[in-house]
Formats: structure tokens, sequence, C-alpha cells
């Protein structure tokens, strides 16, 4: 492609996506505000990996602010991926400000700047949040109009306004709808970061329900690739990305105390209201349009990201855990 612009880049998928782009010889502008939603060390142990590819550069910045615009029209990217946003369910309705900020305005300053500067491929990162109250498996044709967060709902915003850029100025967007994405250095918000780290610091974890909800847990190699290939589709898609095979919580419990060898210690809470039971992608879309299936199951994910916790746990020890 040349040069991929990827906002978030010091997040979990952006890294990740800016990391096997730079294995296939792209150029890569990285953009992220380095917030301090989750603890920064852990971005700014994927910012210095990431920088030691002389292909790779970096500016700090925040997407909802208008300075987006001189920096993309300065860098002239063949392409935007954009991964910056305010993730995560329950924190969103505490703070929904800050999630329409990110994910519709900053959205909205990249497709203004994808039709200034004449950029023709744009990928946003959706997410199956927005499938709340829809039957299982989840398509794409599904009608979403409930969402049940305001991190949900920032995203439908995110989605509709790219269709409009699509329809008005032929820019070619693919959606991409992520499915509980795991693997080494995940965000500490999340169930396997979590449990991984307070299981082998022998702490209690906190199960929200029964732990019988399911997610479709997709390993982030998985994901990377997943999005990358999307930059060689026109028109404009929304694809899942899963791995189209869910799990239990109390499996996922089960699998990190066999691999860390120690038993959790559980606190039962009630299941929260914006929570979904659970998530199962269909990919047949993803299968048919980029020929893409997951290729790490869960055994194997969980044992690489026990074993990379295992590796860093010196410095993952001061890592502050986020609800």
């Amino acid at each position: 492609m040349g040069k991929i612009l990827v906002t978030g880049a010091c997040g979990f998928i952006g890294w990740k996506v800016s990391e096997k782009l730079l294995e296939k010889g792209e150029e890569v502008l990285g953009i992220d505000d380095l917030n301090d939603y989750y603890d920064v060390k852990l971005k700014k142990w994927r910012l210095d990996k990431l920088q030691k590819n002389k292909n790779f550069s970096f500016v700090k910045l925040d997407i909802s602010r208008e300075n987006i615009k001189y920096i993309v029209k300065e860098a002239k990217p063949d392409a935007i991926i954009n991964l910056a946003a305010r993730a995560g369910v329950r924190a969103s309705i505490e703070n929904p400000e800050i999630y329409y900020q990110t994910n519709v305005i900053g959205n909205l300053n990249l497709l203004e700047c994808a039709k200034d500067f004449k950029i023709k491929k744009f990928i946003l990162a959706s997410t199956s949040s927005l499938y709340a109250g829809c039957n299982t498996p989840f398509k794409e044709d599904l009608p979403v109009n409930n969402p049940i967060s305001p991190y949900a709902t920032s995203k439908k915003a995110a989605e509709l306004t790219c269709y409009t850029y699509h329809y008005l100025f032929g820019i070619d967007v693919v959606i991409f709808r992520y499915f509980t994405v795991y693997g080494p250095c995940g965000r500490p918000d999340m169930s396997i970061f979590k449990f991984i780290k307070l299981i082998d610091e022998e702490k209690e974890i906190t199960v929200y329900g029964d732990g019988t909800q399911s997610r479709d847990f997709t390993y982030i190699d998985d994901i990377a690739e997943g999005t990358i290939s999307g930059l060689n589709l026109s028109g404009f898609h929304v694809i899942n990305l899963g791995n189209s095979n869910p799990h239990q919580l109390n499996e996922i419990i089960k699998l990190i105390e066999e691999k860390l060898n120690k038993k959790a210690k559980i606190i039962y809470a009630p299941f929260h209201k914006a929570d979904i039971k659970a998530t199962y992608a269909d990919i047949t879309k993803a299968k048919n349009l980029l020929n893409w299936t997951p290729k790490i199951d869960i055994n194997e994910g969980i044992e690489r990201t026990v074993n990379w916790y295992i590796e860093n746990r010196d410095w993952l020890k001061d890592v502050i855990l986020k609800d």
C-alpha cells in the first residue's frame, strides 16, 4: 500500500496491526494520545517495540482535535486504519462524553481528512457490543438498533458516518466488528489479563454473574491479519472478525488455572445490565471476502498469553488493573 496511518497505534489492536504492517514492509505512521484510561506502562511498552523499526514514525495526538488534519495533510497516507477508540462498556456509562468525543468526533475528523486529501481506503474498528438483543450467531445484516451502552451507541454512530462518507465521496470503507480480543500485552481492563495477573498473585477475582456468560474470544494476531486484509477491498463492507467458537467465562478461568498451576479465588457479583450474556460471530462474510479464518484456538491463545505474562512478570507486577 505504501504509507498507512494507524490511529490508536499504542493500543492493543493498533500495536499488533502496526507490527504486522511493518513486517510486511509497509511504512506506518502511528498516532496515539497515550491517555490513561488504563495503565500507560503497557502502551509505552508497545510503542517501544514499534519504534525499533525504521519504517515506523509516531505522533502523540488526540484524533478528536482539529490539528489531526495538519498531520494527515503532511503525511499523505495511502490508507487510514482507525483503531483509536475509547473502549469498555461499563466505563462508558460513567463518562459517556469522552466516548462520543473520540469514537464519533474523532472518527469524523479522520473521514474529513480522507475526503479532503483524497485518501481512498478507510478501515474502522467497531464492536460486537452492537449485537445486544440479537440471536446468535451474530450476522452482519442483523438490525443493530438497540445498543445498551454509550460505548456501543458511539460505535453505531461511527459506522453510520462511515457509510455517509462512502456514499457521498466514494471512499472505500471496511468496518470490522471485533469479538473479545485477547492475547499478550492485552488490555488490563479485560477479563483475561486481569484474571491471569490476579490468579498468579493469589488475589481474588470478580466474576459478574455466575460465569456461564460466554464470549467469542479471538486471538490478537488473527484480528490483526483480518484487519490488514481489509485494505484489499473496495466499496463498503461491515465484517465480523471473531473466533466463531464461544467459551464460558468459567472455562477461561479453568484454563488459566491450569496454565499457571494455581487456583482462582472467585467473588461473584451481580451481572451488569450493560453486558451481553453471549457473543458468537458468524464469520461467513470474512471467509468469503477476505479468505480469513482464525488460526489460534483458545487453548493455544491462553497458553501464549500466560507465557508472555510470566516472561514479563517483573514489570507487570506494577501495572494497575482497571475494572
